[in-house]
């Protein structure tokens, strides 16, 4: 008796090696997630102090009132 067992897809991450996987990093990208969001708060009050320059330097696609246009229309 020939008996062939094909694998019906995503069968890996239904063995238990596979949920074990997939619990590990769940649990690694959980604290991972956790552990570096407190830097990257910390961070953004500087960020917000960073774009404001950028955004005057590169423009933010608004038009100064009574400036007047390049085509010298108001």
């Amino acid at each position: 008796m020939n008996h062939r067992h094909e694998e019906e897809p995503g069968s890996r991450r239904r063995s238990p090696a596979g949920l074990a996987l997939l619990g590990f990093l769940a649990i690694a990208a959980f604290f991972l997630l956790a552990e570096h969001r407190a830097h990257a708060l910390g961070l953004l009050p500087f960020a917000l102090l960073l774009l404001c320059p950028l955004l005057h330097f590169f423009g933010h696609g608004h038009n100064h009132a009574g400036e007047e246009k390049k085509d010298g229309r108001p």
